[in-house]
C-alpha cells in the first residue's frame, strides 16, 4: 500500500517509474528533485504543485494515485476515477497534456475562504436584477466583493513598455533617490541581485520577493485614502474623487499577494518580518503624506517604475525556460476570475496582468503628483 522510492540523482526516466508504479501502488514517495522532469511535471495536479513548493529542497513529498493524476484521467475513462489504473495510460502521451487545477484547491484556497457572502439581506436586493451588472458588485449579485478594476487586453498586456519619468523639482528628485535606495538595499539582502547575476532565482525565491514586496505595496493607496478621508470630514469639504482612486489601488495591490499566497505559505520568520516592515512604512509614510502628498504621489509612480522592470525580468525569465514550472503551472483560479482571465491561462498570463496593474499605477500616481490636490481626478471607477 505505500513505497518510497530513493534517487540522489533521478535519471531521465525516473519520473515514468513513478507513474508506473502509481498504476499498482495507492500511495508513495518520491524524491522533489524528480519533479524538475517536464514530462512529469505536466502530469501533477494544482495541489501537488502546492505541496511541492512547501517542501524542501531534498525531502521527499508523498503523492497519491489522485494526486498524480489530472481530472481529465477520469473523464477519460468515464468512470469518475477508481482505484486500478491500465497501463494504456502511461502510453498514450497523455501525460504531456496541460493539467487542470483540483478543486479542493480551488474552493479552500481560493474561494470560500476570501469571498464570503453574508447572511443578511441588503436592502436592495428585490432592485438587484434590475440593476447592471457593474452595480451589482457588493450588492449581493453574483460578482465578488472587490472594487472596480482594469480588465486587460491581450494588446495591451504585451503592450507594457519599461518608461521613466525623469524628475524635475527638488521633490521629484528626492522621491526618485529614496526608490532607488531602497531598491539597492532590498535587492541587496534579499539575494535578488545574486540570484540575477549567476541565474539561481527559482519560483520560490520569486514566490518570497512577490509576497513580501506586495505587503508593502498595498500600504500607499490606503493611506492616502484615509488621508484625504480623514480630511474631507474635518474641512467638511469634498474628495473631487481621488479616494476611490487610491482604494482601488490598495485592493489591487492586496489581489496581488493573495494570488501569491495561493502558490505558497510564508512562515512565522517572514510573517515577522512584514508586521515589522509593515509598522514601520505605514507610520512614515502617514507622516510623510501629511507632509508632501506631492512627494508620495511621486514616490509611489517611482516605485511601480520599478516594479515594471521587475516583472518584465520575471517575464524574460519564463520564455527563456529559468522557471519551468511557472512555464507550465495553471493560472490560480482566483487570478482567473479577479482578471477574467480565458479558458487555458497560465501563469504567464497572471505576471502580464500584475505588470500592467503596476503600469497602470506607475502613470496614475505620476499624473496625481503633477496635480494640486485640490484638482478633479482624472480616472474614473476602474480606469
Amino acid at each position: 500500500h505505500h513505497c518510497t522510492i530513493k534517487a540522489d540523482r533521478p535519471g531521465p526516466y525516473t519520473h515514468l517509474l513513478c507513474i508506473s508504479m502509481l498504476c499498482e501502488i495507492p500511495r508513495m514517495k518520491i524524491p522533489v528533485s524528480c519533479l524538475h522532469a517536464p514530462r512529469f511535471t505536466r502530469s501533477l495536479s494544482a495541489a501537488l504543485w502546492h505541496q511541492w513548493l512547501r517542501a524542501g529542497s531534498t525531502s521527499c513529498i508523498s503523492v497519491s494515485r489522485e494526486a498524480l493524476r489530472p481530472r481529465w484521467y477520469y473523464s477519460h475513462r468515464g468512470d469518475g476515477g477508481g482505484s486500478t489504473c491500465t497501463s494504456s495510460w502511461c502510453n498514450t502521451g497523455m501525460a504531456t497534456r496541460p493539467f487542470s487545477l483540483s478543486s479542493s484547491l480551488d474552493t479552500d484556497e481560493e474561494g470560500a475562504s476570501h469571498f464570503r457572502r453574508s447572511s443578511v439581506t441588503h436592502p436592495l436586493a428585490g432592485k438587484i436584477s434590475s440593476l447592471p451588472k457593474e452595480l451589482q458588485v457588493g450588492l449581493g449579485g453574483e460578482a465578488p466583493y472587490t472594487m472596480a478594476h482594469p480588465i486587460w487586453s491581450q494588446e495591451e498586456l504585451e503592450g507594457v513598455e519599461i518608461t521613466h519619468t525623469p524628475p524635475k523639482t527638488w521633490v521629484d528628485k528626492a522621491a526618485y533617490f529614496a526608490v532607488r535606495l531602497l531598491r539597492l538595499q532590498f535587492d541587496i539582502f534579499s539575494g535578488y541581485s545574486w540570484g540575477k547575476r549567476f541565474g539561481t532565482l527559482d519560483e520560490k525565491k520569486w514566490l518570497t520577493r512577490i509576497i513580501f514586496l506586495e505587503t508593502i505595496a498595498g500600504v500607499p493607496g490606503m493611506i492616502a485614502a484615509m488621508t484625504r478621508h480623514l480630511k474631507s470630514l474635518r474641512h467638511m469639504q469634498r474628495d473631487h474623487g481621488w479616494i476611490h482612486t487610491l482604494l482601488e489601488e490598495a485592493e489591487n495591490e492586496r489581489m496581488h499577494l493573495l494570488t501569491a499566497l495561493v502558490l505558497r505559505k510564508p512562515g512565522p520568520l517572514f510573517k515577522f518580518a512584514v508586521v515589522g516592515t509593515q509598522g514601520f512604512f505605514v507610520t512614515l509614510f502617514w507622516i510623510a503624506y501629511l507632509i508632501s502628498p506631492r512627494f508620495c504621489h511621486r514616490f509611489v509612480g517611482y516605485l511601480e517604475e520599478e516594479a515594471v522592470r521587475t516583472y518584465t525580468y520575471c517575464l524574460q525569465a519564463i520564455d527563456k525556460g529559468n522557471l519551468p514550472m511557472w512555464a507550465q503551472m495553471p493560472a490560480p483560479l482566483i487570478a482567473v476570475k479577479y482578471w477574467k482571465l480565458p479558458e487555458g491561462a497560465m501563469m504567464r498570463d497572471v505576471i502580464l496582468s500584475i505588470r500592467a496593474d503596476e503600469a497602470h499605477h506607475r502613470i496614475v500616481n505620476h499624473t496625481l503628483s503633477s496635480m494640486k490636490p485640490s484638482d478633479q481626478n482624472p480616472y474614473g471607477p476602474g480606469t
